[in-house]
């Protein structure tokens, strides 16, 4: 049950948010055992006033493309499913729509199902 926010730059095509969304969720699936009609995503499309980031901290370098990807998830995975996760996300998103790997931050948050409401005010337990 993971919800995911991902914050890019403000020219990206629709077409483009599309294969990004698709990508995302294919690794989340596939990475991390996430049901398939689990899909829940924000995508924040921002201009580069509004995105402030080092273009080196921690990466070989960070163009316009950067895009930050920030997962809420009610289960925890292993060290091994989150370095799969990144990876292939890193991958499929190269791939795909041509965001560079250096350009692709991913962070995870974990909670517990109590925390969930996902209709008629009730908790996911």
């Amino acid at each position: 049950m993971p919800l995911t926010r991902i914050v890019c730059r403000d020219t990206l095509s629709e077409e483009v948010l599309a294969i990004i969304s698709d990508t995302l969720h294919d690794c989340l699936v596939r990475e991390f055992a996430v049901p398939a009609q689990d899909k829940f995503q924000i995508f924040e499309r921002l201009p580069a006033s509004q995105r402030v980031y080092d273009r080196h901290y921690l990466s070989g370098g960070r163009s316009d493309d950067f895009i930050l990807v920030l997962i809420t998830a009610g289960k925890p995975r292993s060290t091994e499913q989150k370095r799969q996760f990144y990876q292939a996300l890193s991958a499929g998103l190269s791939e795909k729509v041509g965001i560079s790997p250096e350009d692709v931050m991913v962070t995870i948050q974990f909670n517990q199902a109590e925390d969930w409401s996902f209709s008629r005010g009730e908790q996911y337990i």
